[in-house]
């Protein structure tokens, strides 16, 4: 199992904390920094800040949201981004949510799944650097009935194709990823849950001819590192209640449907009613113990240690660090205890 260090966005840190802590990954031997997008930093110019000041580690999207920008746009980013590190980008990609897609892009949300295939059928096309033309139900290259004409990326390729991942929750984007994908970003990853996801992502490898070993399955897993064990989950409840209760809407949120899936129904559904009736500090009290310890990494390295065996074993292949921590150093210790507790573990050589 390899790490990986998930930066997020720009926060409170500023641009001097992504490059701080991409350098120690860097130096610790983590395989890959990613940056993320929703209605802040984009994830593209965050990359080529980390990567232009790191010289080896892979620097991915997670994600470059795919309402945001045309497939052929996509594909320009990464290939730029790819030349410019010498082949060192991956390139994650996610549909979003209808209250982002909507709400922040003006673009409808509406058949996810088929726009998705299109998307990263068009953006290969692309990156190989073939002549893009394409007629499906969501995207034409060139539009029939004017004057645009088929045309192929310029830029020359690297040594080595571009890897495509995407962001997935729910059971039928998991079969997608795992048809069309090379990676599954992964997010509330549960060990003991493990089979809720991994058996569609299998389900579409299989479709395609091929087996879970060809895909990349990279969980974000949050993680603060001390011995106060509450102290430590109560920094996470935060983020959990901000995603089961408050990405999207009664109807729509992925992550409520997928904590319910894992049996923490009664939870998901107290969680999310105080955070949408703008009760949020009610909603981070009423986060299960019990759901952050499953989906996050908490406590001294030699708990953390413990807690990597269960992923390794559930079929995690890179384990992305997303610290946390009341300041800068904090999280940099969190980025450097992962790594001992790895080192300790037994999992690498």
């Amino acid at each position: 199992m390899r790490l990986g260090l998930s930066l997020g966005s720009i926060g409170s840190g500023g641009p001097a904390e992504p490059v701080r802590l991409a350098r120690e990954a860097e130096h610790l031997g983590y395989s890959v920094i990613w940056a993320s997008e929703a209605y802040g930093s984009d994830a593209a110019t965050l990359l080529s800040w980390v990567a232009a000041h790191t010289s080896s580690i892979d620097v991915g999207s997670a994600v470059l949201q795919m309402p945001a920008r045309t497939p052929v746009m996509t594909a320009m980013t990464a290939a730029t981004l790819d030349l410019l590190t010498g082949g060192r980008f991956r390139l994650g990609l996610g549909v979003s949510g209808p209250q982002v897609s909507e709400g922040w892009h003006g673009v409808r949300f509406d058949a996810p799944l088929a726009r998705s295939r299109e998307y990263v059928e068009v953006v290969r096309i692309a990156l190989a650097r073939r002549i893009v033309t394409y007629d499906g139900d969501h995207f034409t290259l060139p539009l029939p009935d004017g004057p645009g004409k088929a045309l192929k990326l310029t830029l020359p390729p690297t040594d080595t194709a571009v890897p495509i991942y995407l962001a997935a929750v729910g059971p039928k984007n998991l079969e997608l990823t795992g048809e069309v994908a090379d990676g599954w970003l992964a997010i509330f990853f549960a060990p003991e849950h493990a089979a809720l996801s991994l058996e569609p992502l299998g389900a579409g490898t299989r479709r395609a001819g091929r087996s879970l070993l060809d895909v990349d399955v990279n969980a974000t897993v949050p993680v603060v590192v001390g011995d106060d064990l509450e102290a430590g989950a109560n920094q996470l409840r935060g983020h959990t209640a901000l995603y089961v209760g408050g990405m999207g809407s009664r109807t729509h949120n992925f992550y409520n449907a997928l904590v319910r899936r894992m049996g923490f129904g009664d939870a998901a559904r107290r969680v999310q009613d105080l955070y949408l009736d703008g009760h949020p500090r009610e909603a981070m009290a009423a986060v299960p113990r019990e759901l952050i310890d499953q989906t996050a990494l908490i406590g001294p390295c030699e708990r953390i240690a413990e807690r990597l065996h269960a992923y390794a074993e559930a079929g995690v292949t890179t384990l992305s660090v997303q610290p946390f921590g009341h300041t800068s150093d904090a999280r940099l210790a969190a980025v450097r205890g992962v790594s001992e507790a790895l080192m300790s573990s037994g999992l690498v050589d």
